[in-house]
């Protein structure tokens, strides 16, 4: 059979990314990306008991291979599973989609919209590169940016924390940008109540992961988080918690479960805006589901440019893996709907398989650990 899986490869490369490379019998090859900060040795265990089980599966199959992954074994969920996942099913819809000529929004029952509304990443954690980081992104073409908040703050910690992230939203506001603040559950309750006050008055798009979410309830008083998979959306949807549903690609399963709980949240009248510091593949696979998720808002899109780096992108970024860069130009603040067959983007294969080769013997890419002064351990 022409659409028998023929090969699974997964490539670890710079920044700090994991790409999968699925072909099939008739050489249609697609491309995924599982990655999972910080883990990328757990995430490439997970592969070798994927690729055992799925070569030689037809790859048209894709929930049929969604449910055997999820489901087939006892233990399920969790970021690693669903993350290892989530670069089988981009994979495969990008096959899907290239051997009938179509985008995979097509596939998904069409467009709802043209084009896509982003923001730009400008860092935050170092408080003098935010507003040089706000006007380069102003010069690209974008109308808003997300920041984070503070850099680490304790659990309960001085006002004057406090007023230092106040001042950088006002100045990127006084730039007239539009900011989404994000909070990194790195700021207890306590000082996230504050905070979320203290900032109101300036109208941020949103405040991003006010809490960690391993608390629901305390959020559910605030507002917002970034999970995994329908099932844990499901509380804090029933909870009135948010407003806004960020979704990972790469780490909730892929375009299969994104598509579904955009489904879900629209149920709620909640906002789908997928959150995405990774690679161009789950950029291009958000994309896809973004163009016919009607109640999909903003789409982040992380662009290499000199003054505003993702901080921790180094040796490679966004764009290094593409053919045609040009996919993601950035026109009035919006992305215009990928064209291609698939995911629309196409893959430099050479290079990919070059810098997984040179960065092959190199420790994977893990976060920062911060401590307070005490010594005691704070959230990155």
């Amino acid at each position: 059979m022409a659409s028998t899986i023929t090969k699974i490869e997964i490539f670890r490369v710079p920044p700090r990314w994991l790409f999968v490379r699925v072909e099939t019998q008739d050489g249609t090859v697609g491309w995924g990306e599982g990655t999972l900060e910080g883990h990328t040795e757990a995430i490439e265990g997970a592969y070798q008991d994927i690729i055992r089980r799925f070569i030689g599966w037809d790859a048209d199959r894709i929930q049929d291979i969604w449910q055997h992954c999820y489901r087939a074994r006892f233990y399920r969920g969790g970021p690693v599973l669903m993350s290892a996942t989530s670069g089988l099913d981009i994979a495969l819809w990008d096959i899907k989609g290239k051997r009938l000529g179509v985008p995979v929004w097509q596939l998904l029952g069409g467009k709802v919209r043209d084009r896509l509304k982003v923001y730009g990443w400008i860092g935050g954690d170092k408080p003098s590169a935010v507003v040089e980081g706000a006007k380069g992104r102003k010069e690209q073409g974008f109308t808003a940016v997300k920041m984070n908040g503070t850099e680490a703050i304790g659990w309960i910690d001085s006002p004057e924390q406090l007023q230092e992230t106040v001042s950088r939203v006002r100045d990127v506001r006084a730039l007239g940008l539009d900011v989404g603040v994000d909070f990194h559950g790195r700021v207890h309750k306590g000082m996230a109540k504050q905070l979320a006050r203290l900032l109101e008055p300036l109208q941020p798009l949103f405040i991003e992961e006010p809490l960690l979410a391993t608390q629901p309830l305390e959020i559910a008083d605030l507002s917002k988080q970034r999970l995994y998979s329908r099932s844990d959306f499901r509380p804090y949807l029933e909870a009135r918690a948010i407003d806004i549903a960020q979704p990972d690609v790469a780490h909730c399963g892929g375009i299969s479960e994104l598509h579904r709980i955009a489904s879900l949240t629209e149920t709620y009248d909640v906002a789908l805006a997928p959150h995405c510091p990774l690679g161009p593949i789950a950029l291009a696979a958000c994309i896809q589901v973004d163009i016919a998720a009607p109640n999909c808002t903003f789409r982040i899109c992380i662009l290499r440019a000199p003054f505003a780096d993702m901080h921790y992108n180094e040796g490679a970024d966004l764009l290094t893996y593409l053919v045609d860069p040009s996919v993601f130009a950035i026109k009035g603040g919006y992305v215009e709907a990928l064209q291609g067959p698939g995911l629309g983007i196409e893959i430099n294969e050479s290079l990919v398989r070059e810098y997984a080769e040179r960065y092959s013997g190199e420790k994977p890419w893990i976060n920062a650990v911060w401590t307070g002064e005490d010594g005691s351990l704070r959230e990155w």
